[in-house]
């Protein structure tokens, strides 16, 4: 079957063929199980709004390995992103933004890249999106799965306690859950850390080897767009992710 790609779109033109991975500049192979200290959690860089404003597929792509962490009263929790998908905007049928759609609730999606995007469903769980390109795109990555590198204990709370370690943190909702996600962290800047949400880099480098791409997970309804291979995940197994 022949893959139909939305029309190009000012925000969409240039995400295809994909950039290559960055050239791995520092190996840090973490085994599965491992964690990271509050001091080198600290250490690593915020991703800057430059990292965000660009074409999503790459964006999507260039977020596997990278670390999202969130910050409130309770304490720090810090995930590797292992799953995420591409949303690209009016162009896209499954994109919440298919068609020029404007309304309250997605309206942070069509604001500046590196905030973020929380939306419900089914009235329980938030899902959390870090918006891409800009510039009134419309265009957004959802993080779908990731693995916790800190505060596990604090995750395992607010998950409960019968909860399977492969299943804590393995869907948009647990996700949320996790870390305690909600409408009130729309809009939140990515790229400052007085948010209490942000995501880093601490040098790891998820190579092609350990990378899948496949259709996105619950768009059946989405027509031919719902078998675009835009969600991208780190296969289980690799480094820094749970087996």
């Amino acid at each position: 079957m022949i893959t139909r790609w939305p029309r190009p779109t000012r925000a969409s033109a240039t995400w295809l063929p994909m950039k290559p991975a960055p050239p791995v500049t520092q190996i840090r192979e973490l085994m599965p199980g491992d964690l990271l200290d509050r001091r080198t959690l600290a250490a690593a860089p915020v991703l800057r709004r430059e990292f965000y404003q660009r074409p999503t597929v790459e964006v999507a792509h260039d977020l596997l390995g990278k670390l999202l962490v969130r910050r409130c009263r309770e304490g720090t929790v810090a995930m590797r992103l292992v799953e995420v998908e591409a949303y690209l905007g009016p162009a896209d049928p499954a994109c919440h933004t298919y068609g020029g759609r404007r309304t309250r609730r997605v309206a942070t999606m069509w604001g500046e890249a590196g905030h973020a995007y929380v939306y419900l469903i089914y009235g329980v769980h938030h899902c959390l999106n870090l918006v891409t390109v800009g510039g009134g795109a419309g265009e957004a990555v959802l993080v779908r799965g990731a693995a916790v590198v800190h505060g596990k204990d604090l995750v395992r709370r607010r998950r409960g306690p019968g909860v399977a370690e492969r299943s804590l943190t393995d869907g948009p909702g647990k996700l949320g859950q996790a870390l305690a996600i909600s409408l009130a962290d729309d809009g939140r800047d990515l790229c400052d850390t007085r948010s209490g949400l942000w995501l880093c880099d601490d040098g790891v480098r998820i190579g092609p080897r350990w990378r899948t791409s496949g259709p996105r997970v619950g768009v059946g309804s989405a027509g031919e767009a719902a078998d675009w291979p835009l969600r991208f995940k780190v296969t289980r197994g690799a480094p820094g992710e749970p087996s």
